[in-house]
């Protein structure tokens, strides 16, 4: 069981989901989808960052390889579509966390090096 369990990606589709939900809650797609934004670049950016923390955190803990991080960035992608954001945001969310989970596995795994 424990096998399967390795390899199940309900995990995965459950954290990608909620991790889109909890966007649409601090920056709802209305605001997305209106002519004029009333958010800044800056706030769209907390909470887009935000969201990427929690992915890294998520991926340590679950020790997501290739396949399994793939299936994230797409339900994601789904999640958001679904939840009414425009295409434009869409792709720039998904690409930011798939960007920031590779680039945070790669920076997390080499410790600084201390020059003499």
């Amino acid at each position: 069981m424990g096998l399967f369990e390795r390899f199940s990606s309900k995990d995965v589709d459950t954290f990608a989901k909620s991790l889109a939900v909890e966007i649409s809650k601090r920056y709802p797609p209305t605001l997305d989808q209106a002519k004029e934004k009333k958010i800044s670049q800056n706030r769209i950016s907390r909470v887009l960052e935000d969201a990427y923390g929690k992915a890294v955190e998520f991926k340590s803990e679950k020790n997501l390889g290739v396949y399994r991080k793939a299936r994230l960035g797409n339900t994601f992608r789904w999640e958001l579509t679904e939840l009414g954001y425009s295409k434009p945001f869409v792709e720039m969310a998904t690409e930011g966390l798939i960007i920031y989970i590779t680039r945070k596995a790669g920076a997390s795994k080499e410790a600084p090096k201390k020059s003499a």
